[in-house]
Formats: C-alpha cells, sequence, structure tokens
C-alpha cells in the first residue's frame, strides 16, 4: 500500500525522484510511505512484522552535525559488515534479514512501541497521551492488529497487508514519532502475541504498560526479559493506579514493580504510575483531575528525554542494541558448535586411536600364529634329519635301491600330515582376521551410534541449520555404512577371500600352478617335489657309491639339502602368508578410514570456519560496545 503525506517539519526534502533506503520522494516536498506486507509461516500464523510499520521520513543525514554524520558512517559500516559476518558464520536468514531491517531503520521517524499484557489499559493510555479517542478500549483483546499511529492532516484509519492499521491525526507529537500499539503479550489468539513479540527489535524506546490490578504478572516478566534482550531502552507505566485509594498501596505497587523490573532489565527503569483515565477526562474538560492522572510527569519525560538531541540518541542505539543481540546470540550458537565439533574430534581421534592399535594388535597376534605354522615345518625338517639317520646307511642298502618305496615312506614319514595342519592352522588365522576386522566394524558402529544420541540431544540451530543437517547427514551416512558393513559381514565369504588370496601367493611364491583346491595342497605339491628331490639325492648316492665311506658325505648332503628346502618352504611360505594378511588388514583400515573421510572432511573444515566466525564476532562485539559508547558520549 502507497500513501502520500505531507511533512513540513524537514528543513529540506531529498531530491526529487530520489530513493533513500526503500523511501521514494517527490517534488513538492512529498514522502511515500511504504507499508510492508507480512509472511506467512507454513502453519498459517503470521511471521515476524518484517517491514510492518511505515518509512516515514527523509535518511537521518542532512539533520546531523559533522561529528554526528561520522559516528553515523560508522555506524553502517559497522553493521553491513557485521550483516555479512553473521551470514558468512552461519546464522540463520532471520537474524540476517533483522539486523538489514534496524539497519534501514536509521532512515525512519522515531519508533515509541507500547507493549503490554491485554486489559492492562494500553489503548487507553495511547489515546490519554494523544488526547483523542484514537483506538478502541474494552475488557477484552481488542487489539488484534499492529496500530501505527502518526501525523497526518486528517483523522484516518486504513487496514493494511500483513494484519496492520495505520492510523493518522493531525496531532503535534506525532510529528517526529510515530507510536505504535500492540496487542496483548499474554492474548488468547496466540497470533497477537507473535506479531508484538516479532515488533519489539523495531522499536527505539519501548512502553511497557502494566496495571495496578496485576501488577507485574509472570508473562510480563518473561516478555521484559524478552525486551532486554535487544537492549532496548524501557519506561514503566503502572497503568489504572486510580483503582487504588490509598497512595500508600500505590507506593507499595511501585516498589514492587521497580524492585522486579530491574532485577530482569539489570538497571532501575523510568517508572511512572497513571490514570489514563483520568488524564482523557483532563483533557476532554476536566483540569481538576490532571493532578491526580500523573501523567504531567510522564509527558515532561517524553519531551526531555525524546527531544531530537536524545531521539538521535536513542535512534543511533537501537541497531546497536539489536546487532549486540544478534552478535551475543550468534557466538552462543557458534560456541555451541564448537563444543559440538570436539566432541566429533574427539570421536574421530578416538576411532583412528583403535584402527592404529588395531593394526599393531594384529602385527603382534599374528606373530604366535604364524610361529605355530613355521613349527609345522621345523618339525617336518626335524622328523627329515631322523629319517636320513635312520635310512641312509649300509643296512637299508636294499631300500635306498628301491625308488619308489624310499618316495613313499619319505612323504609317510617326512612329510607326514604336515599339508593338513598347517591349512588348518591357517584357517584358523583367517577366522581370527576375519573375527577382528568384524570387532573393528563394531567399535565403529558404537561409537558413531552414541555420537548419534548426543547429537539428537544436543540439537543446535533451527531446522534450517545447514551446519545441523550437514552434520546430521554424514554422521548417519557414515554411521549407517558402518551398521550395513556389520549386518551383512559374511564370515565364510571373508575366509574364502582370505583363503584364496593366501592360497595364491603361496602358489605364486613356489612358483606352482593354482588349480589346486587348497593351500594344503599346495604345500603338498612343494614338498612332495622336495621328496622327490631327496630321494633322488638318496638314490644317486647309492647308484653313484664305490665304498661305503660315501655313504655318510651322502648323508649329510641330504640333511642339508632337506634343511635347505624346509627353510625356503618356511620362508616363501611365511612371506606370502604374512605379505597377504599385512595387506587384507591395511585394505580394511582404509576401508573404515575411507567410509569416515567426509565426516573427517567436514570436522575439521567446519572447525577452521567457526573457530575464524568466533573471532570476528568477538571483533565486532568489541567493536559495537566501543561505538555505543561513543553514540552515548555524543553531544
Amino acid at each position: 500500500m502507497k500513501v502520500d503525506r505531507r511533512f513540513d517539519q524537514f528543513p529540506a526534502p531529498p531530491a526529487p525522484g530520489s530513493d533513500v533506503a526503500g523511501i521514494s520522494s517527490a517534488p513538492g516536498h512529498r514522502l511515500t510511505l511504504d507499508v510492508r506486507e507480512l509472511g506467512a509461516k507454513g502453519d498459517g500464523t503470521t511471521t515476524a512484522a518484517r517491514g510492518l510499520y511505515t518509512r516515514s521520513t527523509m535518511t537521518l543525514g542532512p539533520l546531523l552535525s559533522d561529528a554526528q554524520q561520522q559516528v553515523l558512517v560508522a555506524e553502517r559500516a559497522l553493521l553491513n559488515e557485521l550483516r555479512t559476518s553473521l551470514a558468512q558464520s552461519g546464522a540463520d536468514d532471520e537474524a540476517v534479514a533483522e539486523l538489514g531491517r534496524s539497519i534501514a531503520q536509521l532512515d525512519e521517524l522515531f519508533l515509541l512501541v507500547v507493549v503490554g499484557e491485554f486489559n492492562s489499559g494500553k489503548s487507553a493510555f495511547i489515546n490519554a497521551l494523544l488526547g483523542r479517542q484514537m483506538l478502541p478500549e474494552g475488557v477484552t483483546p481488542t487489539t488484534a492488529e499492529i496500530n501505527v499511529l502518526t501525523y497526518g492532516p486528517a483523522e484516518t484509519s486504513e487496514a493494511t497487508p500483513g494484519r496492520t492499521r495505520l492510523i493518522t491525526a493531525p496531532i503535534d507529537l506525532l510529528r517526529d514519532i510515530h507510536i505504535v500499539d500492540t496487542p496483548g503479550t499474554n492474548a488468547v489468539i496466540r497470533e497477537h502475541e507473535v506479531l508484538t513479540t516479532h515488533f519489539v527489535p523495531r522499536a527505539d524506546v519501548v512502553l511497557f504498560v502494566t496495571s495496578v490490578d496485576r501488577p507485574f504478572s509472570e508473562s510480563e516478566r518473561l516478555f521484559l526479559e524478552s525486551i532486554r534482550t535487544w537492549g532496548k531502552k524501557v519506561v514503566v507505566v503502572i497503568n489504572k493506579q486510580d483503582l487504588l485509594e490509598e497512595a500508600e498501596d500505590l507506593e507499595k505497587v511501585r516498589r514492587f514493580v521497580a524492585t522486579n523490573s530491574e532485577k530482569v532489565l539489570g538497571a532501575p527503569p523510568a517508572i511512572f504510575p497513571v490514570s489514563a483515565r483520568a488524564a482523557m477526562r483532563a483533557k476532554q474538560g476536566h483540569p481538576e483531575l490532571w493532578a491526580a492522572s500523573g501523567f504531567e510527569p510522564l509527558e515532561w519525560f517524553i519531551r526531555d528525554t525524546l527531544n531530537q538531541a536524545g531521539r538521535l540518541r536513542l535512534k543511533l542505539l537501537n541497531p546497536i542494541g539489536v546487532a549486540r543481540h544478534l552478535v551475543k546470540t550468534q557466538r552462543k550458537t557458534v560456541a555451541e558448535r564448537l563444543d559440538l565439533l570436539a566432541t566429533d574430534f574427539a570421536t574421530l581421534d578416538d576411532v583412528e586411536r583403535q584402527l592404529t592399535q588395531y593394526e599393531r594388535d594384529l602385527a603382534r597376534d599374528v606373530a604366535p600364529r604364524m610361529a605355530s605354522i613355521d613349527n609345522v615345518l621345523l618339525e617336518m625338517d626335524r622328523r627329515g634329519q631322523a629319517y636320513f639317520d635312520d635310512t641312509m646307511r649300509i643296512g637299508r642298502i636294499v631300500d635306498l635301491l628301491n625308488k619308489t618305496r624310499m618316495q613313499e615312506s619319505f612323504e609317510r614319514d617326512v612329510v607326514g600330515d604336515a599339508p593338513a595342519v598347517i591349512e588348518r592352522r591357517v584357517d584358523e588365522l583367517i577366522d581370527w582376521l576375519v573375527g577382528a576386522d568384524l570387532r573393528q566394524w563394531q567399535a565403529v558402529t558404537s561409537h558413531l551410534a552414541t555420537q548419534r544420541a548426543a547429537y539428537r540431544d544436543r540439537m543446535v540451530g533451527g531446522d534450517g541449520d545447514h551446519f545441523r543437517a550437514d552434520r546430521a547427514r554424514l554422521i548417519q551416512s557414515v554411521g549407517s555404512e558402518a551398521q550395513r558393513v556389520v549386518e551383512t559381514f559374511d564370515k565364510r565369504a571373508e575366509a574364502r577371500a582370505l583363503a584364496e588370496g593366501a592360497r595364491n601367493a603361496v602358489a605364486a611364491a613356489a612358483a606352482t600352478g593354482v588349480g589346486a583346491v587348497g593351500l594344503g595342497a599346495v604345500v603338498t605339491m612343494a614338498a612332495t617335489t622336495a621328496a622327490a628331490d631327496i630321494t633322488g639325492l638318496v638314490m644317486a648316492s647309492v647308484v653313484g657309491a664305490i665304498g661305503f665311506f660315501i655313504i655318510p658325505n651322502r648323508r649329510r648332503r641330504a640333511k642339508r639339502d632337506m634343511r635347505d628346502k624346509v627353510a625356503d618352504m618356511r620362508t616363501r611360505l611365511s612371506t606370502a602368508i604374512r605379505t597377504q594378511f599385512e595387506s587384507e588388514t591395511a585394505r580394511s583400515v582404509q576401508r573404515i578410514r575411507d567410509s569416515i573421510a567426509p565426516y573427517s572432511r567436514f570436522v575439521r573444515a567446519e572447525g577452521e570456519k567457526l573457530t575464524a566466525s568466533k573471532a570476528e564476532l568477538e571483533r565486532c562485539g568489541g567493536e559495537l560496545e566501543a561505538l555505543q559508547a561513543r553514540v552515548e558520549g555524543m553531544s
């Protein structure tokens, strides 16, 4: 809605056709008021009063001295810088927009917002202050809209979008000040309270109306606490003092309100007991009621406090208060996020420590298992040495000449069940490694499940919070992957894959074909080859013997060759199996690290971003404090 009004009190109009902070001007010293429509939430309730009130003034610039102009320029620069910092720190869009609206308020008329519970007499008080019956009064929640009262050549009342009503009247007080009447903070209609709550940040001064019959109720205390967070100047009005006949009773109420207000606000506010009804009657022809109404001290206070210099200070302080509130809120959010990330870092460190320890434990525990396999070959070598001592002698010459019998006895007495024992112990080693791998995935799953539970208990930000959403998604995805691995973990398949890898590795090391059915078959092939070689050596010893003295020499050579071949087999078998198992361990650990990598990258990146945001917000907070002191000391 567009409404044109003429404001002759300004010393000079803006340039024709200019647009200053959303305020259009036209030739003839006219300013255009722009009342913006409220948005609506998905649930149908009215949202914050975004741009509710009228924009009906020129920029402050032409009205300021050089020193004041410098302060204004510094404030605009700092607030715009803070707006960028808030966005970069992950503040929600509404907080950033709130600061933007506060910056725009520097170009608006002074805004005095009247708040309080319904039936506290807010509307009656405003009527008495203006000296006209501008607003309806009643014992039920009559104010269902935001009423913006501003100066105009005639009395008008027009509904505007967003549950706002623009009311004009030719009243001098409204030339420099807009008065906003809000729905009761304890109204039964929840939407009314939302309107009021979201309008408070736009106020330059909040006039808080309570009454002697219900002074400083619990809902008033809670609402006053919310006002304090925005750093607003608060003036307290105790209405309906005419209901109390004794001055002593009124003083008790005043002290009660003063004590509790100071507790909430942190400083004693200006307090004025009044009777709006008596003041209105006094202004309408009963001057004898004026003194008893208590309105004169209040009106003098408004004139003295809200003179041009006072309004300027409050106008400049208002965005600073909003900014400090937003900085405090965002710093708390950033601190909570950093605190939450600390648990993420701890979780990642714990998982990494577990993986490192897992590798160490495997390296340590595989040694005795490999030794048990090695011992099978050593025992075979011992039997071979005994076999040659018993066989390669002159008394067994007939047996030595029978190569087939020698080979069969060698395989039976020396090789024996060594391949089967080796295969069984390798299977045990495989089962142990598969079990360890599963337990490690279960440990990761447990850690991430604990983290997800802790996260649900420590929510940060709203549903639109990207940090919260991204973090939840990553924790969930990593936890789901770990859980999937655990739930689909097939011990038999894992064992078969490991056994196949070990068999192929041993076969490759032994330059043996891999068509055998198991590791034991590969070992059997190697052992059988050794048997053939050794028995061949035995036969060569016999056939080539010229005298009995040659047999002992051949026996020593056979024993040495047996030891060398077993040692070679031990080395090849041990190296191949160890290499295969080390590779499998590394693959398992890397698979866990890969599943956590997106979560880890997010935590590191967010940690760096939030640490930088924390420092930036602390800097802005310090500069806001310095700027506030500068404004407060401004003449």
